[in-house]
């Protein structure tokens, strides 16, 4: 059976006007802005405001991408979110941006791999198109981590912002396309990068509530080791199944996780400043939304032409890690 192609026709992203600045945390907690920019390069992060849902801002980016696409909700026969912060346990959350965004005939699943949900989900498209099952997908990566940091933890209450970014997948007319699917995981690592509880393990009590049990703990100086080591390994992977040079990629966006993980990637692979795309300063680390929306962003600012390579990687908690070369 010869699979067919499929390519990115439309992106979308969005991220709320409300915005903390590392000075607002200097506020908040024992930190300051040249302590996280020069840890995590980071300068300001989105927040979804209240009464706003994850769905809520993951449709508004869907929208987007379908206007991009030039199609219409109708048209979409399958979504995946990327989430670890879902609006509830169920229904999905993509079921609920399904009902939003009117995309009736559509199946909807939620794609659980934390930073690399969006590439998870990519994957996962691609495969369905290029098996012909279905036309057109939408992809996206959604989170709102404001809601599960603990803010009296200055380690990781830093790190993390809100926002959406989205693709629209259809059939590749050429060219074009994922060149590279890659996908691998480490349960064994889990409790480096976890929530402990709000799961059936650990149902929401008084206590747990009080022992901040449903907010990220991070081992930070191992998830960074794990984090560059398999971060290169995923681009290696994508780039040697696609039979792509480092030298020919034209763009590397990376999950926004923290500047020094994204220069180590950049070094590994010889790769000029020019060539890698960066917004963790704006947006802080959003889990799987940080690399749909650098490539809304990165469509919108010109720093993508017709028949460029783009190699796209990230790494998450799980621990899980993806990358995938794209013909854009």
């Amino acid at each position: 059976m010869t699979l067919l192609k499929s390519m990115v026709i439309g992106t979308g992203s969005y991220a709320s006007d409300k915005v903390l600045t590392n000075h607002d945390l200097e506020k908040m907690v024992d930190t300051s802005d040249e302590w996280i920019k020069g840890r995590t390069g980071i300068e300001r992060r989105h927040i979804l405001e209240e009464g706003r849902t994850n769905s809520d801002q993951a449709a508004e980016a869907a929208k987007r991408a379908l206007k991009d696409a030039g199609l219409s909700a109708k048209d979409i026969d399958c979504i995946f979110v990327g989430t670890i912060t879902p609006d509830s346990s169920f229904p999905s959350t993509a079921c609920q941006i399904q009902a939003k965004i009117g995309a009736h005939n559509a199946a909807a699943m939620d794609v659980a791999a934390a930073c690399s949900g969006f590439l998870y989900g990519l994957i996962l498209a691609d495969t369905l198109i290029g098996s012909g099952v279905y036309k057109h997908i939408l992809v996206i990566g959604s989170e709102v981590l404001s809601r599960f940091v603990n803010w009296d933890d200055r380690t990781t209450a830093v790190l993390f912002g809100d926002g959406a970014g989205a693709v629209v997948l259809g059939p590749s007319d050429g060219e074009k396309g994922l060149l590279s699917r890659y996908m691998k995981s480490d349960g064994r690592l889990g409790n480096l990068l976890y929530i402990p509880g709000g799961g059936s393990t650990c149902p929401a009590t008084h206590e747990s509530v009080d022992q901040h049990l449903h907010t990220i703990h991070m081992a930070g100086r191992e998830v960074f080791k794990h984090a560059v080591r398999t971060m290169v390994d995923a681009a290696l992977h994508g780039l040697k199944e696609a039979n792509v040079k480092p030298e020919e990629i034209d763009l590397l966006i990376t999950h926004q996780a923290n500047m020094r993980i994204i220069n180590a990637v950049k070094h590994r692979l010889k790769l000029p400043d020019e060539k890698v795309f960066i917004n963790l300063n704006e947006y802080g680390n959003t889990s799987a939304a940080s690399i749909p929306i650098a490539l809304d962003q990165a469509k919108r600012e010109g720093r993508l032409k017709e028949g460029d390579k783009l190699l796209l990687v990230a790494f998450g908690g799980g621990f899980t890690w993806a990358a995938s070369v794209i013909q854009f």
